[in-house]
């Protein structure tokens, strides 16, 4: 039996702890050979799909949350916050490091390529790395700096001599066929003959002139919703069958069809990894974060606490009822302002000079005014300015602010009634107008 030609030039795989960077830094959105296309339906449930060139991916961004991996015991700021550089696969035991990390969350990752299945290993002076359905090759020198390639892995199949090969491998082109198959499936890797290639293409039937082979029914519908190419590559066999299962074999990959199923991508990446007897046990995760989309959220930043200053004035209070909008003023120097609820028609809050008097950390307001009734229990943060109930205070019965609401008193957002009831003293001065 024939061996593939690579398999004479593999070398033993050498594992590799991490990914080199470019120029000393992460290569965010690597290019990539082989790019922009769809991905498998390898166990013939999920459906390809079209997936954008890689390019310039994206600006990776991310949020490191520590409940999502062992080492990460304490939640980080927005201020020394980044993400992380290599994440862990409990599905399959393995992690993704850098420019690999960035191309396979840029082009869907699992359901363009599967998982990861073995670590970084170096094969023929390249790191690369086996995933389901794919292998990712790092390129550092690519003159179009595409430093993340494709594997050719479907070139892999092919064998030295087409006539005396009978190979198959397991799980994706299964042995057992009759001879006549293995002779078929041999005769595939042959190039159509002129009067074939002459034929015109149909809606269901194609010539492609790059390999000299076709793609037809059910292969060449998904094969072109796929990406064609840029994802598979071309045609590398004709059809054949074995053991009544239809293949046919791409530059990147391989595509399988039975009666009463749809057609599936086969996962060529696992199947070689076996068969060049790769390591595919799961590895120590140590302190790599769990791999989650969360972990690329950046959090939001935490507002900056407004400065109060010894010498820089009176702090007093204004607020405009025509815009339902308070300022805090230190001096003639905005310190802080917000959008507020003040009296509707009939329970108008009051307007002129007032000053704090009474301050509470909470207070049940309860009483009749107009003829209503109301009974508010718990209200945080209040800063009476009249003798007759106005207050400023926080409010957690609605966040309507900007519009009047209230039976007089002056509505604060939540946030913001805290931070001035710490800043604000009795005697603190109220100035309200239209």
């Amino acid at each position: 039996m024939e061996r593939v030609a690579t398999d004479a030039l593999r070398p033993g795989p050498r594992v590799r702890t991490s990914l080199p960077t470019v120029d000393g830094n992460r290569a965010r959105g690597a290019g990539v050979h082989g790019k922009g296309a769809t991905m498998h339906s390898g166990d013939g449930g999920r459906k390809a799909r079209r997936i954008t060139r890689c390019g310039s991916l994206i600006a990776i961004i991310g949020l490191f949350l520590s409940l999502l991996a062992p080492a990460f015991t304490a939640a980080q700021s927005a201020s020394d916050w980044s993400p992380p550089s290599t994440v862990y696969i409990p599905e399959t035991g393995q992690s993704i490091d850098g420019v690999f990390l960035d191309f396979w969350r840029g082009n869907d990752g699992y359901t363009s390529y599967g998982y990861p299945i073995t670590p970084e290993l170096e094969e023929n002076g390249h790191i690369v790395q086996y995933y389901q359905y794919a292998r990712f090759e790092y390129w550092p020198d690519d003159p179009n700096g595409e430093v993340v390639q494709l594997g050719k892995i479907g070139q892999e199949l092919r064998p030295h001599v087409v006539l005396r090969n009978t190979f198959a491998i397991a799980g994706a082109v299964p042995q057992g066929g009759s001879s006549a198959e293995m002779a078929k499936m041999a005769r595939a890797w042959l190039p159509l003959d002129g009067k074939s290639a002459k034929k015109p293409n149909t809606d269901t039937w194609r010539y492609v002139s790059e390999t000299q082979h076709s793609v037809q029914y059910g292969f060449k519908a998904l094969w072109e919703s796929s990406g064609e190419a840029d994802y598979l590559g071309n045609p590398l066999t004709e059809e054949y069958i074995l053991s009544g299962i239809t293949y046919q074999i791409f530059e990147r990959g391989a595509l399988a069809w039975q009666q009463t199923k749809d057609p599936w991508f086969v996962p060529l990446g696992e199947q070689l990894a076996k068969r060049y007897n790769l390591d595919t046990s799961a590895q120590d995760q140590g302190d790599i974060p769990t791999y989650d989309e969360a972990l690329f959220i950046a959090p939001e930043p935490e507002p900056e606490t407004p400065s109060i200053t010894n010498n820089g004035g009176e702090l007093w209070i204004e607020v405009n009822l025509s815009e339902q909008y308070l300022t805090v003023w230190q001096g003639d120097s905005v310190v802080n302002s917000t959008y507020v609820s003040t009296g509707r028609p009939g329970f108008d809050t009051p307007t002129g000079t007032f000053y704090i008097n009474t301050m509470l950390e909470s207070d049940d307001m309860e009483g009749v005014i107009g003829g209503e009734y109301y009974n508010v229990p718990e209200v945080p943060w209040v800063m009476y300015f009249t003798d007759v109930g106005h207050a400023l205070h926080g409010t957690y019965w609605h966040s309507n602010f900007g519009s009047v609401m209230s039976h007089g008193c002056v509505n604060l957002p939540m946030d913001f009634a805290a931070w001035l009831f710490g800043v604000a003293t009795i005697g603190t001065r109220v100035e309200i107008h239209y």
